[in-house]
């Protein structure tokens, strides 16, 4: 990952928003109140949140420890240390309110172009073992018991549409108790073409839905249903679905998007988009090969 880039970009991001934030009313300060300003900008502070995700170090500590500090001395001339940089990444001037709002909003400047071909699937973030999820206290009342292929599994579910080239088209949390289709319409608004998903997304409803916008729902049938006529390009993209799994185990393994070591959803809220904005800094991604358009027509085969 080029850090270069990374800050540069989230610096720019910050300046346009902070001219924006500097037009809106604020509360006044209570007498007495006291706001200390760091020697660490907001923007140094994402930038290195980033780039965690991106470094293959299991745990922040490590590598702020033994590659931030050694290293990126002369990238960063304010650096603090590993305790006082913990603290500012919840109180960095009231980021309490901005620096997440912050992330997710530079998240959608950097979302993929609408190709016409989507795939979307969803996939479980645990928050504990389910072992612990008796006595689990950090979210509780936000998550819940969900259930897929895999087994039963504790916490919460992300939702994600790609495009056929492994970029981020958009993105949703819920509890791992809510279905699959429950949160597709709101999540499709701006797309059209095609959108491949398994077959936890049929639904007669939600494609009559889709389709009188424009975006074609197509799935693979259940055994017990009828064959149907597509066509034999979206019969050979909808095998391509799996892309989309190889974007979640990039984002569980590489931008480590899941593990167990949270102690406030703040902390976790703030993880999540690190990860999610690492991805998209990411040189190579999960991708095919094959466009609708460099393939002559094609007869309906039977599916």
């Amino acid at each position: 990952m080029d850090i270069t880039q990374i800050f540069c970009d989230v610096d720019d991001f910050c300046n346009q928003w902070e001219n924006l934030w500097q037009q809106i009313p604020q509360l006044p300060s209570t007498k007495g109140e006291r706001r200390s300003k760091s020697r660490m900008c907001i923007s140094e502070v994402i930038t290195i949140i980033i780039a965690f995700h991106g470094s293959g170090y299991r745990t922040f500590k490590e590598f702020y420890t033994l590659h931030v500090l050694p290293s990126w001395r002369e990238a960063f001339p304010n650096l603090v240390s590993y305790t006082r940089f913990v603290e500012l990444m919840p109180s960095l001037r009231d980021a309490t309110r901005r620096s997440l709002m912050l992330l997710c909003c530079f998240l959608h400047t950097r979302t993929g172009e609408i190709t016409g071909i989507s795939f979307i699937d969803s996939t479980p973030i645990n928050v504990c073992h389910n072992c612990r999820a008796h006595a689990h206290k950090v979210f509780k009342g936000l998550v819940n018991w969900g259930k897929n292929s895999v087994g039963w599994h504790f916490g919460f579910k992300l939702h994600l549409i790609i495009n056929d080239r492994g970029e981020l088209l958009a993105f949703k949390l819920t509890p791992a108790n809510v279905d699959d289709r429950k949160p597709v319409p709101e999540m499709t608004q701006d797309l059209i073409g095609k959108l491949f998903g398994d077959r936890g997304y049929i639904s007669q409803k939600l494609f009559e839905e889709l389709y009188e916008r424009g975006l074609e729902l197509i799935t693979k049938s259940k055994k017990n249903m009828k064959n149907r006529l597509v066509k034999l390009i979206d019969k050979i993209l909808l095998r391509k679905r799996a892309v989309i799994e190889s974007v979640n185990d990039h984002l569980k393994n590489i931008c480590q998007i899941e593990h167990s070591r949270h102690r406030s959803p703040f902390n976790f809220l703030v993880n999540l988009m690190a990860s999610l904005v690492a991805y998209t800094y990411l040189p190579q991604k999960p991708s095919i090969d094959i466009y609708p358009k460099d393939l002559p027509a094609l007869p309906p085969a039977i599916f």
